[in-house]
């Protein structure tokens, strides 16, 4: 172990740990795992830890990695040329919560349902979703979406002002409370989505939002999966505001009846659905999207409007990761993450759908329809060289077939290790631009090296 790093346990004593099984657990995500792993962890409690920690580092040329509960999918915590991984799960304060001005201050650590379950006492909840608990730090860091995206937009859009430790360690604030501001460059927007390459975010403001008068979830199935895309893009174009509308194809469906027990599904593509407003509001949404599946032929709708059905309905739906996994025991999986425009919705998932079958993989398919974003499941056996190539064919095909349509090979779940290839192939020479302001901020290149650049 390097004699530099180690000087760290003299700074944090027992939060700098080198245990080979520490390390492990944090050298991947919940996606594709490499053989990378740190050379130590520190568990950070402040943003002042995480600056002495990254001054040291700076001093010293280590690869630092920022790590909150490790959920990522593409490999952005994977430490590929070892250093320090810097966990902020500790970092799990609820700072200052505003209800009259709907807004919040938290620390890098903070899960999302930890601050919705200690803001839900004031008639306030945080929306995005993204499907597992992940840190807002982490979500801020992906510029994660998820469910609710439809409605409530992205962490591009929630997020006000972050507490960013740069690669020389030094602690800067973007953004603040006000809801516009021309002061400036935006760097806001600059590290939400910067996948830790340009610093350490260790508290992030947050809009919030008051829970809806009336919340109705539904859930209605198709006898076929273009009948339920087309259903969705004139759902979209009418300009109804659902809150949610997820789509899981016919497989997926079979998964999560097997997983979840629900027997009183049948294996058809599938739309679940999540209504905001007010009682007359809710009603009227709900009249003109029954009109419209109607005219797909659609089997009648499911209704969830009581607090604990609705959990379960989207607990289920949550779960789909893990069902999907469960049709092939042992085999591993690549999600792809394609979004494109509403328009360009059903015919991307055709031909992607096409392109799976000739793969002869188990793909099944769930997706935050309502913004144009859907996964593709690739399940695979890793240790079969043949199979794992054609696994890895039929995602870069999936993306590719995106970026034709207008869109592009990650809508949520960021870049990090495994699309540097299609971040080229999708922004061409803005890529380069990208580079220079890494270069710019972080002229060592310590900051989670290797993801999303080479560099």
């Amino acid at each position: 172990m390097n004699a530099g790093l180690a000087y760290l346990r003299t700074l944090f004593g027992d939060r700098y740990v080198e245990t080979a099984a520490v390390r492990q657990h944090h050298g991947g995500g919940e996606g594709f795992r490499g053989d990378h792993v740190p050379d130590a962890v520190l568990y950070a409690e402040s943003t002042e830890d995480v600056a002495l920690a990254v001054h040291h580092c700076a001093n010293h040329r280590f690869p630092i990695i920022p790590f909150g509960v490790g959920t990522s999918l593409e490999g952005q915590v994977e430490a590929i040329h070892g250093g320090l991984c810097i966990d902020l799960s500790r970092m799990d304060k609820v700072l200052a919560v505003s209800a009259d001005d709907l807004d919040c201050r938290v620390e890098a650590g903070v899960t999302r349902e930890q601050l919705n379950a200690e803001i839900k006492g004031q008639g306030l909840f945080f929306p995005l979703d993204p499907g597992a608990n992940a840190t807002l730090g982490g979500m801020a860091a992906t510029r994660a979406s998820g469910t609710n995206a439809v409605r409530y937009g992205t962490m591009r859009d929630v997020v006000l002002g972050l507490t960013v430790v740069t690669p020389q360690g030094t602690v800067i604030k973007t953004g603040g409370r006000a809801r516009k501001s021309s002061a400036g460059y935006d760097l806001t927007r600059l590290y939400v989505g910067s996948e830790g390459t340009l610093g350490i975010i260790t508290e992030v403001q947050l809009r919030l939002f008051g829970v809806p008068e009336t919340i109705a979830a539904a859930s209605v199935q198709f006898q076929e999966l273009s009948h339920a895309t087309a259903a969705v893009q004139i759902i979209l174009q009418l300009g109804i505001p659902l809150a949610r509308i997820e789509l899981l194809d016919a497989l997926q469906m079979k998964a999560c009846i097997a997983y979840s027990k629900l027997s009183e599904y049948s294996e058809r593509a599938s739309l679940f659905l999540e209504f905001h407003g007010t009682p007359a509001s809710v009603a009227d949404q709900v009249a003109q999207v029954e009109a419209i599946v109607r005219e797909f032929d659609a089997l009648p709708f499911r209704w969830a409007t009581a607090t604990e059905d609705r959990t379960a309905l989207w607990t289920a739906r949550h779960n789909a990761y893990w069902a999907a996994r469960a049709l092939a025991p042992g085999k591993e999986s690549f999600a792809t993450d394609a979004c494109v425009p509403i328009s360009r919705l059903a015919d991307c998932i055709d031909a992607c759908q096409a392109l799976a079958q000739d793969s002869g993989l188990l793909t099944p398919i769930v997706g935050h329809v309502g913004d144009g974003n859907f996964h593709m499941l690739i399940l695979h056996d890793a240790n079969d060289p043949a199979e794992l190539a054609r696994a890895e064919t039929l995602s870069l095909a999936v993306a590719r077939e995106a970026i034709a349509r207008g869109g592009t090979c990650t809508g949520e779940h960021g870049i990090g290790l495994h699309k540097k290839l299609l971040l080229r192939e999708e922004h061409g020479d803005a890529v380069d631009v990208m580079a220079t302001i890494k270069r710019a901020l972080d002229p060592l290149g310590i900051m989670n090296p290797g993801k999303m650049f080479d560099a």
